[in-house]
């Protein structure tokens, strides 16, 4: 049996093997892709300390990743929509097609979804076999790890563009690798005034060069009372919340001005966060969006446009790359918050 090399999560607990494993079959309707570049996502460090978000969704063992780029090597016999040779990303969400969900035009909320990396093996090997109705094609002289990072940026692109920004004063609450996607995308479309804040001073700081025109750390200064001060008593016209803190969220909601609009993308331990729906949403009238993985493919062409234009520059993001096999080192610095956004490179 043909092997490859992979991060796999091989037991219910904390921790990954890079290992060999089988080289993956392809169906009829499938491909198989050779991973050039995959990037590290905050989801990934909660399925390596199996927290009980985690645990919950995954089966072990499991092949780890799911932000992609790579080349098609092979076809399943009714694969027409790509070709051997062309450079691809993927969708992360594997929709069924046929729930209500999807049937309504929402197959990123599919209610039968499989996600790579958690319900189907991902993308931390050298191969991986897709459907082909997911796959994404990319220029060929499009920047391999800008390729890979576009399924996280596509989560920003929604979270900002939930509704226009344009002229829009705008506060983002977490600078994780997401966080700072969203300042850039919030910055290329034509938000005036980005607020960043996070308790993170080295984010912060890639913040800054990401677009941010404030940053503040929560732990350092008086969040409220600095943006009510800045904003003339009126609060940000826009919230976007990446963080899952509660008290990222509430501080937020205190200062969206009546009649604003949040965003929330960041997942809160449990779910359960004490908000004053009365005082902070309904007599504000406050319009809230969730907001999960990217629309298929709507948002693809969003993000890719936007990267190409080149109003975006994510090199500042990708502040690390490691050989795959040295993915501990990422992980470590996942943990410690010490990163932007972290590439694997597989073994070619």
């Amino acid at each position: 049996m043909e092997t490859m090399y992979a991060i796999v999560k091989t037991q219910p607990k904390v921790g990954a093997e890079y290992t060999t494993h089988p080289l993956p079959q392809i169906a009829d309707n499938e491909v198989l892709v050779k991973v050039k570049s995959t990037s590290i996502c905050g989801s990934d460090l909660h399925l390596y300390n199996w927290d009980a978000w985690s645990a919950s969704r995954v089966q072990v063992p499991r092949i780890m990743g799911h932000e992609l780029a790579g080349e098609v090597v092979e076809l399943g016999r009714e694969v027409t929509a790509v070709a051997v040779g062309d450079f691809v990303s993927t969708e992360t969400h594997i929709h069924c097609g046929y729930c209500s969900a999807c049937r309504h035009g929402f197959p990123e909320v599919c209610m039968d979804l499989k996600i790579l990396g958690f319900q189907r093996n991902g993308v931390f090997a050298q191969y991986i076999s897709l459907p082909q109705d997911v796959i994404w094609k990319n220029h060929p002289s499009f920047p391999r790890e800008w390729a890979s990072i576009q399924e996280p940026m596509g989560n920003a692109v929604d979270t900002v563009l939930a509704e226009d920004v344009a002229g829009k004063t705008v506060l983002v609450t977490g600078c994780g690798p997401v966080g700072l996607l969203t300042i850039a995308v919030a910055r290329a479309a034509g938000a005036t005034t980005i607020f960043a804040s996070d308790v993170n001073e080295y984010r912060l700081n890639l913040a800054l060069k990401l677009g941010a025109t404030v940053i503040l750390n929560p732990e350092k200064v008086n969040l409220v009372e600095y943006i009510l001060d800045a904003t003339h008593g009126d609060g940000v016209e826009v919230l976007l919340e990446i963080s899952g803190n509660v008290s990222a969220l509430t501080d937020g909601l205190r200062v969206v001005m009546h009649g604003g609009r949040v965003s929330l993308l960041g997942l809160f331990k449990d779910g359960k966060v004490p908000v004053n729906l009365n005082d902070e949403i309904v007599m504000k009238g406050v319009r809230i969006y969730g907001v999960t993985g990217r629309k298929i493919f709507a948002t693809w062409y969003k993000t890719s446009q936007l990267l190409s234009s080149g109003r975006i520059n994510l090199d500042p993001i990708i502040t690390h790359k490691f050989p795959m096999a040295e993915f501990e080192k990422g992980i470590q610095l996942m943990s410690e918050g010490m990163c932007g956004k972290i590439m694997l490179l597989p073994p070619q």
